[in-house]
């Protein structure tokens, strides 16, 4: 069985539980996404289907993917992510793959990229503590020593220092599964996921 789908996260409100306590919840809007490959060990060397999602005009369609479309035949999508499963022989090219496959499932793993917050210091980044405050100070938001004087006379790899944050790939585990909407292809998850409104994200059974 396929064990994910990809969405689109629309953004954070709140529901009201059975108890009336109120939830929060992040809404993924998963349309159908679309079998438009199968990979198998024997061809490809793995087990492997390619779900395609979102519109996308036509005009935006370059060759070599309206050439991919055309092969498998079907329609052109905007994104292609690949999911793994144990057996692809079972699935078959143009199977709609809903949210109504998470009707049974209580908890999923979401995976998505971290919004970019730029340039950032230690403080920021790593939560360092950094300097005292006051103005007879003159160490604040530095971080500090960073390496040996002679020995070995080199920054050790790895060291936490300022530089990009964000715009990584994060994943979310065991969120419960607070609201299934088939009609509008939407899954409410309790608490938050990574990314800004509109990112693409992958919801999988945990």
């Amino acid at each position: 069985m396929i064990n994910a789908i990809y969405g689109k996260k629309i953004g954070m409100t709140q529901v009201f539980a059975e108890d009336d306590t109120v939830v929060p919840v992040t809404v993924i809007q998963a349309e159908p996404n679309v079998v438009c490959q199968v990979k198998t060990a024997a061809t490809d060397g793995y087990e492997a289907v390619q779900m395609g999602f979102g519109y996308v005009k036509p005009r935006r369609v370059n060759k070599p993917m309206q050439g991919h479309f055309d092969k498998q035949g079907v329609e052109p999508k905007r994104y292609l992510r690949e999911v793994r499963v144990e057996d692809a022989s079972e699935h078959n090219v143009g199977d709609e793959h809903t949210v109504a496959a998470f009707n049974e499932v209580k908890k999923v793993d979401v995976t998505g990229t971290s919004k970019g917050k730029g340039f950032a210091g230690v403080m920021k980044r790593y939560g360092f503590r950094g300097g005292p405050g006051g103005h007879g100070a003159h160490f604040h938001r530095a971080p500090g020593s960073v390496g040996q004087c002679a020995t070995p006379s080199r920054v050790f790899k790895g060291l936490r220092l300022p530089g990009h944050m964000g715009c990584d790939t994060v994943t979310v585990r065991n969120l419960e599964v607070v609201r299934i909407d088939e009609d509008q292809n939407l899954i409410l998850v309790k608490g938050a996921v990574p990314g800004g409104k509109n990112a693409i994200v992958r919801v999988r059974m945990a």
